[in-house]
């Protein structure tokens, strides 16, 4: 191995926890603050969490608040921002005006030098009503994307996802069969069910597709009054946890990724090459057991 194809081989990824608000401005600032302090860290790719600009959830005010991508002032921030730092960012989500009725939960990545490279519109709608009376239905207010993405970063293939996604394995699985390596998770995720299924799923999805899960993630008490888990993790492809932030506050964390893990992990279990086309019987009794075997 050369020395640069060494050096490609490795980088260092920062997330970074917000506990974002109704208002932009400030929702900017704070972003840009933590975004600052990862780049200082060394990070040349960074993550912010799932709608890093507005967490809004009456239904008017994010409307008022929400602007179409085209001359999107907070996307402009965020490109001067990549260009100015030099890094890889990507937007975990923010919302963008797609109608008068609907808005989307986009996610952008973002070139060093300012471009737009890849955008991923989330695809599964978070509709819930949990056990302890909080009731989300997220498809009231987004509309959900029909194109799973896989953007090209310099050191691999990233695919991109968002919270609620997580839970639907087969899209992970697609990912890495189209040759992500790295894949990004950001989200914000309600504390109970965080506390049930945060870390498992994404070891799981890390596990299973054998690639680097990055999950930047909102934590803490919002404005709102609405609580969302943190613990914002980085996952190696392996599934051990080799960064994780704590579960309340907005901060930084960053991990040196080393791709060769990738390689070492798929060549121990190689269960990608493994999958089989298969049918589903619905046995009824002994005739339908035994047409199936």
């Amino acid at each position: 191995m050369t020395q640069r194809t060494a050096a490609a081989a490795k980088f260092r990824a920062g997330l970074v926890q917000m506990t974002s608000g109704p208002d932009v401005a400030a929702n900017l600032v704070e972003a840009s603050r933590l975004i600052r302090s990862a780049a200082a860290d060394g990070a040349v790719y960074v993550q912010t969490p799932e709608i890093t600009t507005l967490m809004e959830s009456e239904r008017a005010k994010l409307f008022v608040a929400t602007r179409p991508e085209e001359g999107n002032p907070a996307l402009a921030h965020f490109r001067s921002l990549a260009r100015e730092l030099a890094v890889w960012l990507h937007v975990g989500s923010m919302g963008v005006l797609k109608s008068a009725e609907k808005v989307a939960n986009r996610a952008f990545l973002i070139s060093p030098e300012g471009i737009v490279t890849a955008r991923y519109d989330k695809i599964h709608m978070f509709d819930v009503d949990l056990p302890n009376g909080e009731k989300y239905r997220e498809s009231r207010n987004y509309a959900p994307g029909d194109t799973a993405v896989v953007a090209d970063l310099p050191w691999g293939k990233l695919g991109i996802t968002i919270c609620y996604d997580m839970r639907f394995p087969g899209l992970y699985r697609a990912l890495a069969h189209a040759g992500a390596t790295l894949i990004a998770v950001p989200a914000a995720f309600t504390v109970p069910t965080g506390k049930a299924h945060w870390h498992a799923l994404l070891r799981a999805r890390a596990i299973e597709t054998q690639c680097f899960v990055m999950a930047a993630a909102q934590a803490g008490t919002h404005p709102s009054g609405r609580q969302t888990y943190g613990h914002s993790l980085i996952i190696s492809p392996w599934g051990e946890i080799i960064a994780e932030a704590d579960g309340s506050t907005a901060g930084v964390i960053t991990a040196d990724i080393d791709l060769s893990l990738i390689e070492e992990a798929r060549s121990r279990v190689p269960s990608l090459t493994h999958d089989r086309a298969f049918s589903v019987v619905h046995a009824t009794g002994p005739e339908a057991i035994k047409a199936a075997s």
